[in-house]
């Protein structure tokens, strides 16, 4: 922005047009006109000219002002960005507030990381409890589902009954959310139907959520790659769901509202659910006891192989190779170890891909007798801590500033009424 403004001189009693204001301000001429429209900049025709002008101060104010709230497009009509202080992904690595996150995962449970990531305070053992009225509320709202009903669509409905338990939920202070998010997150998990013999609602997280996803009896490594995972997975920069929860947070939606927004945007194969796809992948590579056959169908049916490949990561997913290598130490995880990276060898045959953390997900559901939805409630219970934290920051900036303006492509007005 300092070239732009550089670009133009501000000389005394000179006004700019329409495209220097554009060029210092780094949008389109079309927004500088939207910005007249919303009262933000004025404009005025000078006698004889041919286009409007602006004032030279009032539109280096806008531009200030757009860089502190730190929202908006690029002037070549780029990806939306958001200035954000949680998550930086960077060369095949990633940061929560500047500390690598893997480390961080391998360190400290789910908890810990949660709560210093929304507070900057450390907190060992730190462990959160569902109030009961909460939870209550949100079990009778889970058992009225459908017995089909997925597990995203399980949460949401938690989320809402805890919302409506909740008469304080348009609290938008921090120590409000923050209360919410150290209540909620338990409650989704105590809300979810038990498949284990350990019904506990107290202790660790990941021990009171492993009996919601295996019937199994958890051995310590197993607990300690679920753990993991959760800390592994609370944020990933402005994913689809992290951005729909910011749209909601900057509306001034309470809190619990901003993550059933998330959720809404989680549910889906390109997203959350993708774990599943590859828990099945590796089920069938498993019964064939080869990936050969398996890539071959995804790959003849045009689709791209789950679990392999991601848009940020050139090479391996830090978060997947965090995960197999705490995999190694699972007792009974070998099989499916080895069916992942028979799918990874056999593909690189015909593209470059790396396990994401969605197969590392998958070698886990798979190997501890879980269901192909379990990555997606791991994923979905892990993230709600990162919403939280991105629910903070949302509030603490202007009210309503996620909105971008559409750039109409229909007929152009005015057109006859439809018969």
């Amino acid at each position: 922005m300092r070239d732009r403004e550089a670009a133009i001189p501000a000389r005394e009693g000179r006004r700019l047009s329409t495209k220097e204001t554009a060029e210092l301000l780094g949008v389109k001429p079309e927004t500088v006109y939207a910005y007249v429209s919303r009262g933000q900049l004025s404009s005025r025709r000078e006698p004889g000219g041919r286009g409007s002008t602006f004032d030279p101060k009032e539109v280096e104010a806008l531009a200030r002002r757009n860089r502190r709230e730190g929202g908006g497009s690029s002037s070549g009509g780029g990806e939306l960005s958001v200035r954000t202080r949680i998550t930086l992904i960077d060369k095949d690595r990633y940061y929560f507030r500047g500390v690598d996150a893997a480390e961080l995962a391998s360190r400290y449970s789910y908890e810990e990381i949660a709560e210093w990531l929304w507070t900057g305070a450390l907190r060992p053992g730190v462990t959160f409890k569902a109030p009961e009225a909460a939870v209550a509320a949100a079990r009778r709202s889970v058992d009225a589902l459908p017995e089909h009903s997925g597990p995203t669509d399980r949460l949401r409905v938690a989320t809402i009954a805890a919302a409506a338990a909740d008469p304080l939920r348009f609290d938008l202070s921090e120590d409000a959310v923050l209360g919410t998010g150290r209540t909620l997150i338990p409650t989704l998990v105590a809300a979810l139907p038990t498949v284990g013999h350990d019904h506990r609602d107290e202790g660790p997280l990941a021990h009171r959520l492993w009996a919601r996803l295996s019937g199994r009896v958890p051995d310590e490594a197993s607990l300690r790659v679920l753990d993991t995972a959760l800390g592994l997975l609370v944020d990933h920069d402005l994913a689809a769901s992290t951005l729909a929860v910011r749209v909601a947070a900057s509306a001034r939606a309470h809190t619990y509202a901003a993550v059933s927004a998330g959720l809404g945007a989680l549910e889906g194969p390109l997203h959350g659910a993708a774990s599943g796809l590859a828990h099945r992948l590796l089920l069938d590579v498993l019964d064939q006891g080869t990936a050969a056959p398996v890539v071959a169908d995804e790959l003849r049916a045009g689709r791209r192989v789950p679990g392999l490949g991601h848009r940020l990561y050139p090479g391996e997913d830090p978060r997947a190779r965090a995960l197999f290598a705490l995999l190694e130490e699972v007792p009974g995880a070998a099989p499916a170890l080895a069916a992942a990276r028979d799918v990874v060898t056999t593909t690189a045959r015909h593209a470059p891909l790396h396990a994401n953390v969605d197969l590392a997900l998958a070698v886990l559901t798979t190997s501890s007798g879980m269901p192909a939805s379990a990555g997606e409630t791991i994923f979905a219970i892990a993230r709600t801590a990162g919403w939280i934290a991105h629910t903070l920051e949302e509030y603490a900036e202007r009210p309503l500033r996620m909105r971008p303006s559409g750039h109409y492509v229909g007929e152009r007005p005015p057109q006859p009424l439809p018969r």
